[in-house]
């Protein structure tokens, strides 16, 4: 496990290897597990639909989205930036895959049925850093709120 995210993220740039699919899991995860903690209080509800979005998302197992989740958690806690998430994730995402994961994002914020300020403001700038237009965010916000309803 540590394996994989030191060759995902520390690779020498003379020598770009792109990521296999659980990386990218890994770093789409750690931006939802990021939006969890923005407001101190990352509960089960936000946890367990953080595997429900890497299930549909990445077409796993739910064994396999729980250790996705637990990468992404342990990776998180050491993360300086979004950067080093959001980089991978264009690099490697399309416009449609990345509006995905912004929905998936907002459906975290909406797990716990309210959404903070602070939250709000996390995914305003995870779409901006995954070069997503207002009219993106807004309709990932418009069917996220629409699933939880």
């Amino acid at each position: 496990m540590i394996d994989r995210l030191k060759k995902l993220f520390a690779t020498p740039a003379s020598e770009p290897v792109k990521p296999d699919s659980h990386q990218l899991a890994v770093a789409a995860t750690a931006l939802m597990v990021q939006l969890s903690r923005v407001d101190n209080h990352e509960d089960s509800s936000e946890l367990q639909t953080i595997v429900d979005c890497a299930v549909k998302a990445h077409q796993v197992t739910r064994e396999e989205a729980k250790e996705i989740l637990e990468d992404a958690l342990s990776h998180a806690e050491d993360a300086t930036s979004m950067y080093e998430f959001t980089g991978q994730i264009n690099d490697h995402f399309d416009q449609d895959q990345k509006q995905a994961l912004l929905e998936s994002i907002w459906r975290v914020a909406l797990a716990d049925g309210r959404i903070d300020k602070y939250e709000e403001h996390l995914i305003r700038r995870m779409a901006d850093l995954l070069h997503l237009n207002h009219r993106e965010y807004m309709q990932a916000r418009h069917r996220a709120e629409a699933a939880a309803n």
